[in-house]
């Protein structure tokens, strides 16, 4: 994401809408953690949702990009089905441009990319052809 904010940036205003923590010490954190991930506690109200968005925030390396977070009644997440994370692009008009796939499985940057491409007029990137991954895999 960090690269697309930097190729993009001048042209598209990335937000990171921080939700409900998908990997709580007291959630769903697999025994030993995860690579990389902040050792964190679900929030109980919204002052510590906003504690661990930045601890978050620094430790993912998202912070050129303005972040947002959703209240605790998790709104945003419900209403845009975020959870644990998802991409969208949403145009001038307010239309959704792109709703990639749930994550983590289905988080494509590059589908974002391509749409941001049809978005801006810019020609089509080539990629190497990705074999497609099989659910449940």
């Amino acid at each position: 994401m960090k690269e697309l904010h930097a190729s993009y940036n001048k042209d598209i205003e990335f937000i990171v809408v921080y939700i409900k923590e998908a990997h709580a010490l007291d959630g769903s954190m697999p025994k030993g953690g995860l690579d990389g991930a902040p050792l964190v506690e679900e929030p109980i109200d919204l002052n510590e949702r906003r504690e661990v968005a930045k601890t978050c925030l620094g430790a993912l390396d998202m912070s050129p990009m303005t972040m947002v977070i959703d209240g605790m009644d998790d709104a945003v997440s419900t209403r845009w089905q975020g959870f644990p994370d998802r991409l969208y692009l949403v145009d001038g008009a307010g239309m959704v441009a792109y709703a990639g796939g749930k994550g983590p499985r289905d988080f494509d940057p590059n589908g974002l990319e391509d749409a941001i491409r049809v978005l801006l007029k810019l020609p089509e990137l080539e990629r190497a052809q990705q074999p497609r991954r099989r659910r449940g895999r």
